[in-house]
């Protein structure tokens, strides 16, 4: 690809990071007909919805589905001319399983769809959650709802744990519906987890009921979503360099004027969107700005290890590729994915693994061996046959979504002239979603497109 947009330099905007927050943002403002370059220190696309080969084994960079309550997102790759119906194959069920447990649960997903299924689920796995355990819910999420709009900050501060306490949920409905629904998700055991962002993950979709499903990715994300997505950028203009590492920003009079690479090359722009990791992200602003005070709060905001295994087999792990939860175990959520993302292989499994702080630094042959014990506990003895496997792992991609963390997430246009932020950490109402990334992308380059 061209080393630089031949565009000067007072016309152009530099995005650093090519996930999905950076991919959007930048087709926003190529759309607009501005000058647009995006700069990614991988080989690939993606970010943290990205696939790539690793040592000989196609992976993925976490367990991800796409909630059919999302709104933007959808929007946007239509207008990238990149086709859903071909890009997801809808799930109309989840499944939760116990090792105390003698049945799965099995819990529809679609309401418009299979309302039938949706209903028994919610009125059966009896011999999964007791009807009392079911009923001990109803004031919870009532509650939890209701100070979601009235008292976030002060929702925010207490551990779900403890939320669920107070109102007293029951031991087995914690373990067996909260823990998946929190642990599963975003790692973190619901002692640590924020109240206030369990709730903000389901509040979003309450108006749009009627479109809760899940969709599991037709290949891997690079592949079908953001390579194409950087595909209708060029299109429209705009310039993706990949294996372009930003080393820093580049700063002169309180103003951002560009970026230097890790080559040395200095490339210099109007504006510079800062789409990396939290981590990176971090480290660009602090190096130039930080003794800047609205930026503390941004700095204190903790990011999350975070740890998957991936494995192939010479059949299908499960009946099913539909997501999976294994509460009571290290499994937080998994699935099978040989009939939907690597339609390629005959067996193939993703699982998050939860408590990645207490993984992320052990030998890969303990974390694996751990991940073998906890499918044997849940009764799935067929990882016995595995042929190949890999840990996938990091620590800079993910901000901690612990209590307290809400008010450090920081604005998309920030007070350095110049300087604006994207990333699922910025502040918006999708919690550390795909949605929530193309939410921070859009903010960001409508806040450069109004300078």
């Amino acid at each position: 690809m061209p080393q630089n947009p031949n565009v000067p330099s007072e016309e152009l905007t530099i995005v650093v990071g090519a996930g999905l927050a950076g991919l959007s943002c930048a087709f926003e403002l190529a759309e607009a007909g501005r000058s647009v370059l995006v700069l990614e220190a991988a080989p690939y696309v993606g970010g943290r919805t990205a696939n790539w080969n690793e040592n000989g084994m196609e992976v993925e960079s976490g367990f991800h589905k796409f909630i059919g309550y999302y709104t933007l997102l959808p929007e946007l790759l239509e207008r990238a001319g990149i086709d859903l119906n071909e890009m997801l194959f809808w799930e109309k069920s989840m499944e939760t399983r116990h090792p105390e447990s003698p049945e799965p649960g099995v819990f529809g997903l679609d309401v418009i769809r299979a309302p039938l299924k949706t209903v028994l689920g919610a009125l059966g796995n009896n011999s999964y959650l007791t009807p009392a355990d079911k009923a001990s819910l109803i004031p919870f999420f009532a509650a939890g709802f209701k100070d979601y709009v009235a008292r976030p900050e002060e929702l925010d501060e207490i551990p779900l744990k403890e939320y669920a306490e107070r109102h007293h949920v029951t031991e087995q409905a914690l373990e067996r519906i909260l823990e998946p629904l929190s642990s599963g998700i975003f790692f973190l055991p619901p002692e640590q987890y924020s109240s206030y962002a369990f709730f903000g993950l389901f509040a979003p979709g309450i108006p749009r009921l009627h479109k809760m499903r899940i969709g599991a990715f037709s290949g891997g994300m690079t592949d079908v979503m953001c390579r194409p997505l950087a595909d209708a950028i060029e299109r429209l203009g705009g310039t993706v360099r990949t294996s372009a590492p930003v080393k820093s920003l580049i700063v002169e009079q309180e103003t951002v004027r560009g970026v230097e690479l890790e080559s040395g090359e200095r490339l210099l722009s109007a504006n510079v969107v800062v789409a990396a990791n939290i981590r990176r992200s971090q480290k660009l602003v602090a190096e130039h700005f930080s003794a800047v005070s609205a930026f503390r709060p941004f700095f204190d905001l903790e990011a999350m290890p975070h740890v998957t295994a991936q494995f192939e087999l010479p059949a299908p792990l499960l009946p099913q590729d539909r997501t999976t939860f294994g509460p009571g175990t290290q499994l937080g959520s998994f699935g099978e994915q040989s009939r939907t993302t690597f339609r390629d292989k005959p067996g193939r499994t993703s699982i998050i693994l939860v408590d990645p702080d207490a993984l992320v630094d052990l030998p890969e042959e303990e974390v694996w061996q751990r991940t073998v014990d906890s499918l044997r506990e849940i009764g799935l003895d067929g990882v016995d046959s595995v042929t190949d496997y890999r840990i996938i792992r990091g620590d800079e991609n993910f901000y901690r979504l612990s209590a307290g963390s809400e008010k450090k997430r920081p604005k998309q246009v920030t007070p350095i002239p110049g300087l604006f932020l994207a990333g699922d950490y910025t502040k918006q109402p999708f919690l550390a979603t795909m949605e929530g990334a193309v939410i921070s992308g859009q903010r960001a380059a409508r806040g450069i497109l109004k300078t």
